[in-house]
């Protein structure tokens, strides 16, 4: 990790017990952050307080310089706690992210293994993924390969005893329920009635 300073992951829990991350899509080379990781991040802020009231510390992490994260989350206005990992092998650990030679091979992700290829339902089901996933790359400012050297995610670790445990992590549509609007539109008259990629950066609406 590294912040203003470098970090291991048991400062993470600024004296708390359990830990929350988000594998937030946002690669070295991105200029933008994955708007389906934006939407779902969208509502962090409001549960964030609640969480370390709890005894639960919640952090985003990314592999883009700190100093990319820091001017997309004053651009996005969010205040939760975001951490670089440019540079570790965090990502790498915990398969959120892959190396341009895993790519174009077998990588692990969400409990199996498979390809690129294997995630485009992540992308969006009514399209093939090379033609939603170029639309959705360009907005973030990459191509399609370098976009998918990241992948979305969660992990939570429990502090013991100066010890960090991994105890749980959730990929693709085990994120759901993170998605706040979703929760919404799911008892809206239509459901989400969804036609390709429809939602957008909440600043460019």
């Amino acid at each position: 990790m590294s912040l203003p300073g470098s970090v291991s992951l048991a400062d993470l829990f600024r004296g708390r017990t359990q830990l929350l991350v988000y594998h937030f899509m946002f690669g070295p080379d991105y200029e933008a952050g994955c708007p389906s990781c934006s939407a779902i991040a969208d509502g962090f802020d409001g549960s964030v307080i609640h969480l370390k009231n709890h005894g639960v510390m919640f952090w985003a992490v990314s592999r883009a310089p700190l100093v990319k994260l820091q001017a997309y989350k004053k651009r996005m206005g969010w205040t939760f706690s975001w951490a670089s990992s440019h540079g570790g092998d965090f990502n790498y650990d915990f398969n959120v992210s892959f190396t341009e030679q895993q790519r174009k091979g077998a990588i692990e992700y969400n409990y199996r293994e498979g390809n690129v290829s294997s995630r485009k339902d992540e992308v969006d089901a009514n399209e093939t993924a090379p033609e939603a996933g170029a639309k959705i790359a360009a907005s973030t400012g990459t191509d399609w390969a370098t976009y998918t050297r990241e992948a979305p995610g969660m992990s939570a670790f429990a502090l013991k005893d100066g010890v960090v445990y991994h105890t749980y992590s959730a990929f693709e549509r085990g994120l759901d329920g993170l998605w706040g609007m979703y929760q919404w539109l799911d008892r809206a008259p239509l459901g989400r009635n969804e036609t390709g990629i429809w939602f957008r950066w909440h600043d460019e609406y």
